[in-house]
C-alpha cells in the first residue's frame, strides 16, 4: 500500500478516515467523452478506515441519553408487537425490508412485493425486496453469531438469485460511489481497496459483538463502519441495515419483532447520507442521532400499522364466522402477512386439498375479504385490498419528509 494523508477532522474522540494515493490502470474499453477520459488517469485517492474494535466511544451526555431512550422505546415496542398474532411479526419483517431497499431507491408497491414473494411479479425492484427479506431473517437468524460468516450469509441471502457471483466472499476489485463508471477519480467516496477488506471486516465485527457500548451507538457505528468499509460490489446498504437489526437481537433490544428502522430513515435519507460522511470525518454523533430518530419515527409509524392490521383482522372476524382450526379462518391468518394468493400457495400453506382451498377462498371473496386479481380460469390471483392498502400506506407514511429535514 501507498503513504496515507490524513484529513481534518470534525469531532474530537473518534479518528478520521484517512486516504491513500493508488495507481489507475484504464482497461481500454471504457466509453465517455474525450475529457472524462482525460480525467481517468493517474492515481487516485482511496479510503484508509481506522480500526475500531478497542476504541471508546465518547459522546454528548444528552446525545447518550437520547440514544436510550430510544433503545428502550424499541424494547417497549417489541414486547407490545410480540403480544400480537404471529402475522404482524412477519408484516413488520416485510415493512423492515421494503423500507431498507427504498432507501437505495428500490422502490414498489406492497402487491407487487407479495406477488414476488409467491414468484409472480414482473417487478425487478419487487424480486429485490423479497431478497432484503431474506437477508433480514437471515441477520435474525445468526444475531447470536455476529461474525464475518454472518455478514457473509446476509448478503448470500440478499442476492444469491440476483447476483450469485458476487455472494459468499468479499469484494475482489476497487468500487466508488458517485462520479460515473469509467473510473472513481470524480466519485462522491472511494472505498478501501480491496486488499484492505478482510481486515477491516474482522475489526468492525469485533467491534459489534462487545457488550460495554450502549446499544445504539454501537449499532450506529458499526453500521457507519461497515458503510465505510463497502466489503461488496453490490447489496451494502441493505446487508448493513440487516446488521442493525442483528445486533438490535444480539444486545436483547429486540426479542419477537424486526422493527422497522429503515422506515424512520426514509424520512430524512438526506440526513442519513450526511451522518454517513460525518462519520467519515471522525464525527460519529449524527449517525448516532439518525439511527435514534430513526427509531422513534419507525415506532410511531408501527404503532399506526399495528392499529389498522388489528382493525381489518376484527372486522374479517366479525364479517366471517369460522370455527379457530377451520382452513377459512386460518386462510383470514395468512392474508395477514401474505395478502396476494393463488389456490396452489393455499394449499400448500394450510395443508388442505384443492377443493378446500378453492372454497375457502370463495368464502372470503363472498364475504369481501378477498378479491379476484386475474381474469379467467388460469393463472388466477386474489389479494386482500384492505391489507395491501395498509402496507402502502406504512411506506406513504415513512417517505414523508421529518420535520426540519
Amino acid at each position: 500500500m501507498n503513504k496515507e494523508t490524513d484529513a481534518p477532522g470534525s469531532g474530537d474522540s473518534w479518528p478520521v478516515t484517512r486516504h491513500e494515493p493508488l495507481p489507475w490502470t484504464r482497461s481500454g474499453d471504457e466509453v465517455g467523452s474525450r475529457r472524462r477520459l482525460r480525467a481517468a488517469a493517474g492515481s487516485y485517492q482511496a479510503a484508509v478506515p481506522p480500526f475500531i474494535r478497542d476504541l471508546d466511544v465518547k459522546l454528548p451526555a444528552e446525545l447518550v441519553a437520547a440514544s436510550e431512550d430510544a433503545s428502550r422505546e424499541l424494547t417497549r415496542f417489541d414486547t407490545e408487537a410480540g403480544t400480537l398474532a404471529a402475522p404482524f411479526a412477519s408484516i413488520l419483517l416485510r415493512t423492515e425490508s421494503a423500507s431498507s431497499s427504498e432507501v437505495e431507491n428500490l422502490t414498489s408497491s406492497a402487491k407487487q412485493v407479495a406477488l414476488a414473494q409467491i414468484g409472480d411479479s414482473t417487478s425487478q425492484n419487487a424480486r429485490l425486496v423479497v431478497g432484503n427479506v431474506a437477508a433480514m431473517e437471515a441477520a435474525i437468524a445468526l444475531a447470536d453469531d455476529l461474525d464475518t460468516d454472518a455478514v457473509l450469509a446476509m448478503h448470500r441471502a440478499l442476492l444469491e438469485k440476483s447476483a450469485p457471483d458476487i455472494v459468499g466472499h468479499w469484494r475482489e476489485e476497487q468500487v466508488w460511489v458517485g462520479g460515473g463508471s469509467v473510473s472513481p477519480h470524480n466519485a462522491t467516496f472511494v472505498p478501501p481497496h480491496q486488499d484492505r477488506v478482510p481486515a477491516l471486516m474482522d475489526d468492525v465485527m469485533a467491534f459489534a459483538r462487545r457488550t460495554d457500548l450502549p446499544a445504539m451507538a454501537q449499532l450506529a457505528i458499526a453500521h457507519a463502519q461497515f458503510e465505510t468499509i463497502h466489503p461488496f460490489p453490490d447489496g451494502n446498504g441493505r446487508t448493513g441495515r440487516a446488521l442493525v437489526q442483528a445486533m438490535l437481537r444480539a444486545g436483547g433490544v429486540t426479542k419477537n419483532v424486526t422493527v422497522p428502522v429503515s422506515a424512520g430513515l426514509l424520512g430524512d435519507t438526506e440526513g442519513y447520507f450526511r451522518a454517513l460522511t460525518a462519520y467519515r470525518d471522525g464525527d460519529v454523533r449524527p449517525i448516532v442521532e439518525a439511527m435514534s430518530e430513526a427509531s422513534f419515527d419507525a415506532i410511531r409509524n408501527g404503532r399506526i400499522l399495528e392499529k389498522d392490521i388489528t382493525e381489518i383482522a376484527a372486522r374479517w372476524d366479525s364479517n366471517v364466522r369460522a370455527r379457530s382450526h377451520s382452513s377459512v379462518h386460518r386462510l383470514k391468518n395468512l392474508l395477514l402477512r401474505q395478502p396476494v394468493v393463488t389456490i396452489k400457495l393455499v394449499e400448500s400453506e394450510l395443508g388442505v386439498s384443492n377443493p378446500a382451498a378453492d372454497d375457502s377462498v370463495q368464502k372470503l371473496v363472498d364475504a369481501g375479504v378477498l378479491t379476484q386479481a386475474t381474469a379467467g380460469r388460469r393463472n388466477r390471483h386474489w389479494q386482500a385490498d384492505e391489507v395491501l392498502a395498509a402496507l402502502d400506506a406504512f411506506g406513504a407514511r415513512a417517505r414523508r419528509k421529518r420535520a426540519g429535514s
